[in-house]
């Protein structure tokens, strides 16, 4: 699906996304869910490819013909498979569509929401200079957007933020390093504390937790943790060494909407605050996350944003637009939320399989 515009980060630069729809059908209902895995091993290890063999070569026979009673089942069933959280997750976000279509329950009131409107902003990527991204950012805040992420690298990180903080004085602003520094070449970003940030995501390895809490204890800023929490026991060891003060929750990563709400109870138990990160999902996940960023934990702006910011056409009716209040309403009919625009999903697709 192409992009309204390229997506630069620390690891490559996309101008379209590849994904997989995953659809489940049993007792005459369909439940659908995304995998985010995209083309390229950037974030995660896992790409389309892998996640289509596991899916359908592992996750698929501990299923088909089973009896499935809810999302703790199905990962008690794929417990066995090691990793692989990108494609696990997709395959139980479309358990919970199903589940609440065959309940009559929408996603949020499963997970146990406490929203109708989600608080969201909007991540931009690497920008060829400073100025182009103060225009950038502007433009976004023209459209309603309140909160900003902007995404850093090594040589692109203090002058980048330093200039939009100079042109928006109260803005939320955030930045995003997708693990692109080590321990010495961090000390770099010292000035960011100056610069009153939200928070600075994820500046070292994407395995790392212990470097993490040497970092915490430089900055004033707070340290949020992305790609070093996937299960909830990375959750717990974190918190305990001091290594962030706040965790970005994907349900992708760590393996599914149920493993998410977990963390979040954990985070939401110990004053810990969470939000919700995106991963340039079409309208399905878009949905997902939604739902997901309702509960009480998830007290900072959402890497959501509007439909229109990534898709000037995508494979869902529904379009999520941005409230004025630079919110999005959480979807309330049954499962996900939303149906299947069968025209764009076949005017999109590469490939399909079936299997019974």
């Amino acid at each position: 699906m192409p992009l309204v515009s390229p997506f630069e980060t620390s690891f490559g630069r996309s101008i379209e996304r590849e994904c997989l729809l995953i659809t489940i059908q049993s007792e005459g209902l369909t439940g659908y869910g995304e995998c985010v895995a995209d083309r390229d091993p950037g974030y995660s290890y896992e790409t389309t490819v892998t996640a289509w063999h596991i899916i359908k070569d592992f996750i698929s026979p501990t299923i088909l013909g089973e009896d499935v009673t809810d999302a703790l089942d199905f990962q008690r069933k794929v417990d066995s498979i090691r990793g692989h959280h990108l494609a696990k997750a997709g395959v139980e976000m479309a358990i919970w569509d199903w589940l609440g279509k065959r309940d009559g329950q929408s996603l949020k009131q499963m997970l146990g929401s406490v929203r109708d409107k989600v608080e969201v902003g909007v991540s931009v990527g690497l920008q060829a200079s400073p100025e182009i991204l103060v225009k950038t950012v502007d433009d976004y805040l023209s459209q309603g957007y309140g909160r900003i992420k902007i995404k850093i690298k090594p040589g692109r990180d203090v002058d980048d933020a330093t200039a939009v903080r100079k042109a928006f004085p109260n803005l939320k602003l955030q930045v995003d390093a997708n693990s692109s520094y080590n321990l010495e070449t961090a000390n770099s970003l010292l000035p960011l504390d100056d610069l009153n940030l939200l928070l600075i995501e994820q500046p070292l390895y994407e395995d790392d937790i212990w470097e993490h809490h040497y970092l915490q204890e430089k900055f004033r800023t707070p340290i949020c943790l992305d790609e070093s929490i996937i299960t909830i026991r990375h959750a717990q060891n974190a918190l305990d060494m001091g290594s962030c003060r706040i965790i970005n929750i994907k349900a992708g990563r760590v393996a599914g909407l149920s493993q998410a709400v977990a963390i979040h109870n954990l985070c939401h138990s110990r004053g810990i605050p969470v939000w919700c990160g995106g991963m340039l999902e079409t309208g399905v996940g878009r949905a997902s996350n939604l739902a997901l960023a309702s509960l009480p934990g998830f007290i900072l702006p959402a890497d959501i944003s509007a439909s229109d910011r990534y898709y000037k056409q995508d494979i869902t009716n529904e379009r999520f637009n941005l409230n004025t209040d630079s919110t999005i309403t959480v979807p309330d009919a049954p499962g996900l939320g939303i149906s299947i625009d069968h025209e764009a999903l076949k005017l999109f697709s590469l490939t399909e399989v079936a299997l019974k």
